[in-house]
């Protein structure tokens, strides 16, 4: 239990319950979960530059991170092409793995296939069950995604001035507003009882609330005086209490909540915003094929890591399927933008291409 490991090394609630943060991000979990010490194990073992369990913005927004990785790739020869949808895989006689085929119904031939989608959009959407062994495909239909997540995206014409530290008169980003902020994180409480609400349907009355201003450290994301506000809210249930579907009313019910308490932190916040986009679980796997909404693609609980990911047998990131390898979140190690899972997978996938 992560309650349990921080009560050993802290004292302050308001300290406890903004590391818990990182032990429940992007999880259907409470700090008193058991497993959720790992979730935060799993944010803060890397490093950047050198800082271990640091993090930082992508000058530029987080698409210039995949545009380098593009630009890096067809340097090398790859050919890239953008909104081309893929509709299945093409299997040979043998079974093996041969290319896939577009929507348009263009056909991509290769000897190895390579899928960063979810191991559900892989394996139960883009070939036919059949092809692979019932007891994995049970495996896969039975992997927990459940998301808590509602990304918010803000564009705001002034500074967020909070009561505990307001701005100076020149109105130029503080130390603080180049960080992370926190917000009805006093103490691990209100993280259980916002999960709690969850749990039963309801999206949470008082949301565990982390806000990023990206524009205060890249001012070009911007025009001059106005700023960008990222929102990653939970918990938000992936299916409402009663069936009710996430339409506008609700969505925008629940983005008022997590703005009426912003409000509280920095009066005038309402006030300063000019568009707000609101992403509920829903939106999350409709536009980015993230399963239930899960930005992990599936979740990072213990039975879900290490050699049971994304299933037993198959956590070396080959598949039933010879010639196809998973190569994203829903493989080892997981979730994070680390790339961790992508290199691994391609070396894996290199081997047996040297033996073919």
């Amino acid at each position: 239990l992560l309650g349990q490991i921080l009560d050993q090394w802290f004292e302050s609630e308001p300290l406890k319950a903004t590391l818990a943060t990182d032990a429940v991000i992007g999880a259907m979990a409470s700090p008193h979960t058991p497993g959720s010490g790992y979730v935060l194990l799993h944010h803060v073992m890397g490093e950047l530059e050198g800082q271990r369990g640091a993090w930082g913005y992508v000058a530029g927004g987080m698409g210039a991170l995949s545009q380098a990785i593009a630009r890096a790739a067809a340097a090398r020869g790859a050919h890239i092409f953008a909104e081309k949808a893929v509709c299945h895989l093409l299997l040979g006689r043998d079974g093996r793995a041969q290319g896939v085929a577009l929507q348009d119904g263009t056909e991509v031939r290769s000897k190895l296939v390579l899928s960063n989608a979810s191991p559900q959009i892989t394996f139960l959407e883009l070939m036919p069950q059949e092809q692979l062994p019932k007891s994995f495909v049970q495996r896969i239909q039975q992997v927990d995604t459940r998301s808590p997540v509602t990304k918010i995206n803000v564009a705001v014409d002034r500074l967020p001035s909070f009561l505990a530290a307001p701005n100076t008169h020149d109105g130029r980003p503080l130390p603080h507003h180049q960080c992370s902020i926190h917000l009805n994180c006093e103490n691990t409480h209100l993280l259980h009882q916002a999960f709690t609400e969850a749990t039963h349907g309801h999206p949470s009355s008082r949301p565990m609330i982390e806000l990023c201003i990206p524009s205060a450290l890249d001012p070009g994301l911007a025009p001059r005086g106005c700023h960008v506000v990222s929102l990653f809210t939970q918990y938000t249930p992936s299916v409402l209490a009663g069936g009710q579907p996430w339409d506008e009313q609700a969505r925008n019910a629940y983005a008022d909540t997590v703005f009426d308490c912003i409000e509280a932190y920095t009066p005038g916040f309402k006030a300063s915003v000019i568009g707000r986009d609101i992403l509920t679980p829903p939106d999350l796997e409709r536009i980015f094929g993230l399963p239930g909404g899960n930005i992990f693609h599936g979740g990072m609980s213990l039975d879900q890591l290490y050699f049971a990911r994304p299933a037993p047998s198959y956590s070396g990131y080959r598949s039933p399927v010879p010639g196809l390898y998973l190569c994203g979140s829903g493989a080892h190690p997981g979730g994070g933008v680390m790339g961790a899972a992508g290199r691994n997978a391609a070396q894996v996938a290199l081997e047996d291409f040297r033996r073919l």
